[in-house]
């Protein structure tokens, strides 16, 4: 009798503690966190017992570093761009993960050989692939449609303001493209002072026109609005408000700079073993397919991509809206994460003092 007060005891208390843990799980919000939400979250704790809750940030790499250097670390789990996961990491601000660790594909192929290039780092596990690309509201065009990069930054042709987030990155290649500087030339140019040059008098070119966003969900908002006429912005915001939303949005696929975002764990971070098993339910190979059925981002494993197939609305295909499209990849530019390593600081002090200069 004894013995079965025990156990039963036992087994009370361990169902109790997993359903009353929860992990905390930092991302950039808006469609894409609500797509994790769908695709990881809410299976995860239906799976474990463990529930996820969202924190939200415009750049979830500042706050993490923040913590960290302070020794106060609330979240358990981030996601952020690889250049900051690669930073970070260097900086000792990440816990180590082993990747295998990780799930292999559903062949059995391991997961160092399923991610693509920079889907893991030493600190990092890939989910997918984003673009910053150029998007229009095709009211605002009745004849012509702007199709190049060199269209955003013809104010004659197209006239209208400009969306823009308000930091280097990005905005600087996609400059210099629209300059007519090819893609795989881009860096070679801006890694020069005469390049860093011509990328900022391009934008001197429109600068009047320009109207900031610093969050992924205010770019759609300014076209939704009429604030702008065209916008940089994250695809899969782009493609959100465009199906989901029935929005007249259009994007330019033409200079496209696309990258990685990757989930890490922050130095010291609480409840790492919970954590651990989260990034690596989220990142197996259905489960990365599954997002991309919420969100036009692609899957970080070569596996998922045949898994992909339509959007929730179950009629939309979802391949022609990835930034990995072949259709999508003319002219487009990978984000160099050594570059930005070695020149973040240079650069991004240069643009606040071009911002100030009004």
């Amino acid at each position: 009798m004894n013995k079965t007060i025990i156990l039963t005891t036992a087994v009370t208390l361990l169902a109790t503690t997993a359903s009353a843990a929860e992990i905390t799980v930092m991302s950039w919000g808006g469609t894409y966190g609500q797509s994790q939400v769908e695709a990881y979250h809410k299976p995860f704790t239906a799976q474990t017992g463990i529930k996820v809750v969202s924190l939200d940030s415009d750049n979830p790499a500042i706050p993490l570093k923040a913590q960290v250097e302070a020794g106060n670390v609330s979240i358990n789990v981030a996601d952020v761009e690889y250049a900051d996961a690669v930073r970070l990491c260097d900086e000792g601000l990440l816990e180590p993960i082993d990747p295998a660790a990780l799930p292999p594909a559903p062949d059995g192929t391991p997961a160092t050989e399923d991610f693509l290039p920079q889907g893991l780092s030493d600190c990092a596990v890939g989910s997918i692939v984003f673009s910053t690309i150029v998007a229009y509201d095709r009211s605002k065009f009745a004849d012509a449609k702007p199709q190049t990069i060199a269209d955003f930054f013809d104010t004659g042709k197209f006239p209208g303001k400009r969306g823009i987030k308000k930091v280097p990155k990005a905005v600087l290649e996609m400059a210099l493209m629209g300059d007519g500087v090819p893609a795989d030339q881009v860096y070679a140019v801006l890694g020069t002072p005469e390049g860093v040059d011509r990328a900022f008098a391009k934008l001197d070119s429109i600068k009047k026109d320009i109207v900031w966003w610093e969050s992924g969900a205010q770019a759609p908002q300014l076209l939704a609005d009429g604030e702008v006429a065209m916008t940089m912005a994250y695809n899969g915001r782009i493609f959100g408000a465009a199906v989901a939303e029935g929005k007249p949005f259009n994007i330019v696929w033409d200079g496209q700079v696309y990258e990685y975002n990757l989930f890490v764990i922050p130095k010291g971070a609480k409840k790492q073993e919970q954590a651990l098993e989260f990034i690596k339910f989220a990142t197996d190979t259905q489960r990365l397919a599954d997002q991309a059925k919420w969100i036009s981002y692609g899957p970080a494993r070569k596996s998922s991509a045949g898994l992909v197939g339509l959007y929730q609305d179950g009629k939309t295909e979802m391949a022609p809206h990835m930034p990995t499209n072949p259709a999508n990849m003319t002219n487009a530019l990978g984000s160099s994460y050594e570059f930005w390593i070695d020149h973040e600081s240079e650069l991004a002090e240069r643009f606040g003092a071009w911002l100030s200069q009004g």
